[in-house]
């Protein structure tokens, strides 16, 4: 009997969205003995992963490692037949790109946020860093229910720690304002730091003893031979293997209620189920949203993306020579257009191995509230990565090949109060049972907090549908509480 035929009388879950959330859930669903049905719009899976080439060699065209202190990301690797895939940065060390010159990103920080001022002399003026020693004589500053990272560091820490450490690290994960951006919802270990401490710079010394006194094993971050974008290639698989259905090119139109469930309207034909995850972005959650919860609908409606490009290259190794390290961020004071850049094949061994001969860079391009860099040719995005490549690093070769990815509306922004808004959405959502969502958009936008935020769901719906026994059949790790990526 084949896997569809043993589910025929279990519940029915449709999943909308064949991201890496989405397809997190149909993963955890089957395991809990449900029966899946997965609609993505595109004509392909993985959301923001997405694996590619480049003269001849496998890359990732999105997202590129994933954080391996949360665990919610390697177990499913290892779930989904990718544990032998499984590979740590062969160099965690990067730079920063200031005031002309590559210099070592400072240690002893939280998210750009030094407990010290020493060795941040060349990354900030002398009165910068005469700022952060005098930090400590300041009265205490309230932060409430929330507080923009920016403001709350630049008042005790000065402007300069903002726009030269806190906002490229932000930037690389958000690509946002660090002066808009949630400390809860952003950084909650600093958030909880200022409810709990008078001093900012004592209390990230005392994180970091903390964590001297207490380490972690294992890598901070992880990536997969062949690149982070197999993975939800591998979670499609796995999926169909267990008798999901995944069905491409395939948009949701309509969500209703119906006497004992859900329907989903796609083009003119009702798709019955016991309940729905919208595994999709905002605009598309709110849209679907807007008739049966139009206060979560109105919620989702508010919340703004960031559009990003990703320029990659590909260089005779003969013709490069580029310094140590993993790449550089780069301030956006110092008035660059790359945000950074990641040498691909020194921070990947596997990439190296490919070819030998072939070395790969990325750049990135765009923040919040830049989306002009996007209407910019092809040419004109590598031209500007190549010129702000030969002024930091000297390389002045052609690229063997190159490829521009263009991810518009890619990062859902946590502007304070971002917290509060999740809150509510979830509240207007609650009363309907049979209904769950997860995303990036809600609790954390790395790979470990979106599958955290399916798992989430499925628990969720393990409760609305009274732990019926088709749905928890087959336990799947619980995954709550984690700190945000």
């Amino acid at each position: 009997m084949s896997a569809t035929e043993n589910r025929a009388g279990a519940r029915h879950v449709v999943v909308i969205g064949g991201g890496i959330a989405g397809l997190s859930a149909a993963h955890r669903l089957l395991e809990r003995g449900a029966r899946v049905t997965v609609l993505e719009a595109s004509d392909r899976v993985g959301g923001k992963l997405l694996p590619g080439e480049i003269a001849g060699v496998r890359v990732d065209l999105g997202a590129e490692s994933m954080l391996a202190r949360r665990p919610e990301a390697v177990a499913l690797a290892r779930e989904v037949g990718l544990a032998d895939s499984l590979q740590a940065p062969a160099t965690a060390t990067a730079s920063l790109w200031t005031r002309g010159v590559l210099r070592p990103l400072p240690k002893g920080h939280v998210m750009g946020v030094p407990g010290t001022a020493s060795a941040l002399s060349g990354v900030l003026s002398e009165e910068g860093v005469r700022r952060i020693q005098r930090e400590r004589e300041l009265p205490r500053t309230e932060v409430g229910d929330d507080v923009a990272v920016g403001e709350y560091v630049a008042e005790r820490l000065g402007r300069e720690v903002v726009d030269r450490l806190v906002e490229p690290m932000l930037g690389g994960v958000y690509a946002g304002d660090a002066y808009r951006i949630s400390m809860r919802s952003a950084v909650p270990q600093l958030f909880q730091a200022a409810r709990t401490h008078d001093s900012l710079t004592e209390a990230v010394r005392e994180m970091q003893e903390k964590a001297v006194a207490a380490p972690q094993t294992g890598p901070v971050f992880m990536g997969l031979h062949g690149g982070v974008g197999t993975l939800p290639l591998a979670v499609a698989e796995s999926v169909a293997a267990r008798g999901g259905d995944i069905q491409l090119k395939t948009t949701a139109d309509r969500l209703d209620r119906t006497p004992d469930g859900w329907e989903v309207l796609v083009g003119n034909d009702p798709l019955r189920a016991d309940a729905v995850i919208l595994a999709v972005p905002a605009p598309e959650a709110a849209r679907l949203l807007s008739t049966v919860s139009p206060g979560a609908a109105a919620e989702l409606r508010a919340v703004e993306y960031a559009s990003m490009a990703l320029v990659t290259l590909a260089y005779d190794r003969a013709d490069v020579t580029l310094p140590g390290g993993s790449g550089f961020l780069v301030p956006p004071v110092d008035g660059h257009t790359i945000k950074a850049s990641t040498f691909a094949s020194q921070k990947w061994g596997w990439l190296a191995d490919e070819d030998p001969n072939v070395v790969v860079l990325r750049t990135s391009l765009g923040r919040y509230g830049e989306t002009e860099i996007l209407e910019h040719e092809d040419a004109d995005l590598v031209s500007v990565s190549r010129g702000d490549l030969r002024e930091a690093t000297g390389l002045d070769a052609t690229p063997l090949e190159t490829r521009v990815t263009r991810w518009h509306d890619g990062l859902p922004q946590y502007p304070v109060g971002h917290h509060a808004r999740v809150a509510r959405v979830r509240e207007h959502i609650a009363g309907l049972s049979g209904l769950a969502v997860c995303g990036a958009a809600y609790d954390g936008v790395g790979i470990p907090a979106c599958i955290a935020s399916a798992n989430a769901a499925v628990d969720q719906l393990d409760g609305d549908l009274g732990g019926a026994r088709e749905l928890t059949a087959h336990p799947v790790q619980s995954l709550h509480g984690g700190a945000g990526e």
